[in-house]
């Protein structure tokens, strides 16, 4: 029953991950076909060449920003494309008075960067939640810079268009809703002992019996149900049910396909 109840979960994440697909086509879509329409009057501007010229528009949007500055990070910059500045760098240009938000991919989030929001005067607000690939920056709600593809096929663009502009926002503003503070994310320690919880993670939601996971994990059964019960606190889960769904909000489950069967153990029983 457990694990049923977990692949419900799955399949609620997978379909708002569609959802938010068909946005980010939308949003593509409606871009190209009005390209050629709006460029004239420069309500839509491409962004040819060097990753450095995104970055320079990028600059110039946050630098000029007077009262928000919303931004879509769940696109992965290729290393053709780095440079020296980074989009963290551009952001403490912006006006101290600016309210930024940052909505995040999970697999993205810089966890330098939270740390530093600790303390600031002005800090900026941070969630995480699963976004389709874009890079997008939203400024005073009447401009947006979105990147998409990869880097061979980037395709840039700065937008003004009202309707293309009111389509950023509601998506950002609905995910923003329900996506996770930075700061309320779950923290399994270190590397080896991270990837050990999201492998029992994983065989929660494949449905296996503890005595399963536990031989396919080389653990003792005692050992692995004091695992799912740690794990199920740092959730703030009262039932394994409670923690798929919560594991899922969070974009903790794996996404490899794999059932959470895997050798090794994070150190001594």
């Amino acid at each position: 029953m457990e694990g049923v109840v977990v692949e419900v979960s799955d399949r609620a994440v997978d379909d708002l991950e569609e959802a938010l697909l068909g946005v980010s086509a939308l949003i593509e879509s409606t871009v190209a076909i009005n390209r050629d329409r709006y460029s004239t009057d420069r309500l839509i501007t491409t962004i040819a060449g060097p990753y450095r010229k995104v970055l320079d528009t990028a600059q110039e949007m946050i630098t000029g920003a007077r009262s928000t500055i919303d931004i879509l990070h769940a696109r992965r910059v290729q290393e053709e494309e780095r440079t020296e500045r980074s989009e963290r760098q551009l952001l403490y240009r912006a006006d101290p008075s600016v309210s930024i938000r940052l909505l995040c991919s999970p697999e993205l989030l810089d966890e330098g960067f939270v740390r530093e929001q600790l303390g600031r005067e002005h800090p900026v607000a941070i969630r995480v939640a699963r976004v389709p690939p874009l890079q997008a920056i939203m400024v005073d709600r009447a401009r947006a810079l979105v990147v998409t593809g990869p880097a061979i096929n980037r395709r840039a663009s700065v937008i003004r268009v009202p309707e293309v502009i009111h389509t950023l926002h509601i998506l950002f503003d609905n995910v923003w809703r329900g996506a996770v503070p930075a700061g309320e994310r779950i923290v399994f320690g270190d590397r080896a002992r991270a990837a050990f919880a999201r492998q029992i993670l994983g065989a929660l939601r494949a449905g296996v019996t503890d005595e399963v996971a536990a031989r396919d994990l080389t653990v003792s059964v005692r050992t692995y149900r004091r695992y799912v019960a740690e794990i199920m606190t740092l959730l703030g889960a009262n039932s394994r049910f409670q923690a798929g769904v919560r594991a899922a909000e969070l974009g903790l489950l794996p996404s490899d396909g794999r059932d959470g069967r895997a050798p090794g153990r994070p150190g001594p029983e």
